[in-house]
C-alpha cells in the first residue's frame, strides 16, 4: 500500500487538527462552565460552609463520582442515544464533544472543589465579620483567591481533552486519533503515526506552558 505524499499528509493533518480543535474547544467551554457550577455547589453546601445542604452535597458528589468512575471509551458508547438526540448524529467532532463534556466536567468539578478548599478560611471569616453577604464573599473573595488553582485545573483539563479526543477519534469522532489509527495503524504507515505523536506532544507542551504562565500571573495579583 502506497504511502501518503507530503501534500496529502498535510491536507489530512489540517482536517484532523481542525476536528480536534473543534472537539476540545467546545468541550472545554462546556466543561469549565458546568464544572465550575458543580464544584462550587458541592463546596458551598458542605457542613460549616455557606449553605449547609447535605442532600444536595451528597447527590452532587455521587453524580460526579459515578461519571468519573466510568472509563471514557465506555461512556462514549453509553451516551450514543443522548448524542444522537442532541446533535442528530453519532459521528463527527460535535458528536464526540457531548461525551467529552460529560466526562470532563465531572473531573473539573472536583478540581474546582479542591481549589476552593485551599482558600484560607480566615479570609472568608474576616469578610463575614465585615458584613459581606455570602454571594459577595464568593464573587469577591473565594473565587479570586482560588483562581490560580482553577487555572491550573483548566490546563490539566485541556490536556486531558486532547488525549480523550484521540480516543473519540477511534469510534467516529474524527481528529488526530482517527488519522493515526486509519493511516498509522491500519495501513502500517509509521511515518504518519510519528508525525501525529510529535504534533500532539508539541500541542500539549504549548497548553501546559500557557496554563502555567496564566496561573503565575493570577498569583501575582
Amino acid at each position: 500500500m502506497s504511502s501518503l505524499s507530503f501534500s496529502e499528509l498535510f491536507g489530512y493533518l489540517q482536517t484532523a487538527f481542525f476536528e480536534t480543535f473543534l472537539m476540545c474547544s467546545v468541550s472545554l467551554v462546556i466543561s469549565v462552565i458546568l464544572g465550575l457550577i458543580t464544584g462550587l455547589a458541592i463546596f458551598t453546601t458542605r457542613d460549616g460552609t455557606f449553605w449547609r445542604n447535605r442532600t444536595l452535597n451528597f447527590v452532587g458528589g455521587i453524580l460526579v463520582n459515578v461519571i468519573r468512575s466510568i472509563p471514557f471509551i465506555i461512556l462514549l458508547v453509553l451516551l450514543i442515544p443522548v448524542t444522537n438526540m442532541v446533535v442528530g448524529s453519532t459521528i463527527g467532532p460535535m458528536s464526540a464533544s457531548i461525551s467529552l463534556s460529560v466526562a470532563s466536567f465531572a473531573f473539573f468539578s472536583r478540581m474546582v472543589e479542591s481549589s476552593l478548599s485551599e482558600v484560607d478560611r480566615g479570609v472568608i471569616e474576616a469578610s463575614k465579620a465585615f458584613g459581606a453577604s455570602n454571594w459577595a464573599i464568593i464573587r469577591s473573595v473565594l473565587l479570586p483567591e482560588a483562581l490560580p488553582g482553577i487555572y491550573r485545573g483548566i490546563t490539566i483539563l485541556a490536556i486531558g481533552l486532547v488525549g480523550n479526543s484521540a480516543n473519540a477519534g477511534m469510534v467516529g469522532g474524527g481528529g488526530i486519533g482517527d488519522l493515526a489509527i486509519r493511516f498509522g495503524y491500519y495501513r502500517y504507515q509509521t511515518d504518519v503515526m510519528i508525525v501525529t505523536v510529535v504534533l500532539l506532544i508539541v500541542l500539549v507542551q504549548i497548553i501546559q506552558m500557557t496554563g502555567d504562565w496564566i496561573a503565575k500571573k493570577a498569583e501575582k495579583r
